[in-house]
């Protein structure tokens, strides 16, 4: 069984919101000083979820990420997991994608490296969360594709995928090979043991520049998107509190109801 799984290094979901900021003149988030990049919680999924699998049946698990400035400690963390392989697609050229020219350029490395049953990715990015690069992987390599799994099994050469819905789950049975965007539902992703950290230090990616996938830097990256960011910004969230008095319970109850009246809200 031979896997791939697509992995993002993103600022730290749990960074302190306060330590967000956004450049209006770049539209470009600002990285909060003093908090390590992190991969994506729900690509850790993807991973275990491959990692799962090679347990239950054995395998080969590759790794791909894409950017520029990869931190190779962020990166290496699927190898210390217990992945196989992994393949930094590294360059400007791959810098400020859209959904679009990301997933193109991660389906064109897939294709280069060709020999494989399963793509595994999280069901959308920490970051931008839009959700859209696994399905487009799938679209242009032409293959199957199953979103927000929770459990994944192989039997007889198919997948049988439990997907999370609004009220439960569904099951699905799809042909090799397939794409497979897994959701925090699968559960906890396993710590990196000692062995796997020291083992993944010595393990050195291998990168990828536009010319190793056979891709024109006009398809990639900045230059490649097909959509348009007219403006970034952080929400003004503000609240109003008012206290509704009276002499007794019974009187604050009717000044509450006439309140919510007078605001239309009864």
């Amino acid at each position: 069984m031979n896997m791939i799984v697509c992995v993002k290094q993103v600022i730290d979901p749990e960074a302190p919101p306060a330590s967000f900021k956004v450049d209006l003149s770049t539209n470009k988030v600002v990285p909060p000083p003093g908090v390590s990049p992190v991969i994506s919680p729900f690509d850790e999924q993807a991973v275990e979820a491959a990692l799962r699998i090679k347990d239950a049946q054995g395998g080969k698990i590759t790794v791909i990420s894409l950017g520029i400035n990869l931190l190779r400690d962020v990166v290496k963390k699927p190898l210390s997991m217990g992945a196989d392989e992994l393949i930094l697609l590294e360059d400007e050229a791959f810098a400020e994608g859209d959904s679009w020219s990301t997933a193109y350029a991660l389906a064109m490395a897939i294709k280069k490296i060709g020999d494989y049953d399963l793509i595994f990715c999280g069901r959308q990015a920490a970051d931008w969360d839009a959700g859209q690069v696994g399905s487009g992987i799938a679209e242009i390599l032409g293959l199957p594709s199953v979103t927000v799994a929770k459990k994944v099994d192989i039997t007889n050469g198919k997948a049988r995928v439990e997907r999370v819905t609004a009220d439960g789950y569904e099951v699905v049975e799809v042909s090799l090979p397939a794409l497979i965007t897994v959701s925090n539902e699968l559960g906890e992703p396993r710590y990196a043991t000692l062995k796997g950290i020291m083992a993944a230090a010595k393990k050195q990616p291998t990168i990828w520049k536009p010319a190793d996938i056979g891709v024109e830097v006009s398809q990639i990256g900045a230059a490649g998107r097909r959509t348009s960011l007219v403006k970034l910004f952080q929400p003004v969230r503000e609240g109003k509190c008012e206290i509704i008095e009276g002499e007794s319970p019974e009187e604050a109850a009717v000044n509450l109801a006439l309140k919510l009246r007078e605001s239309k809200i009864l």
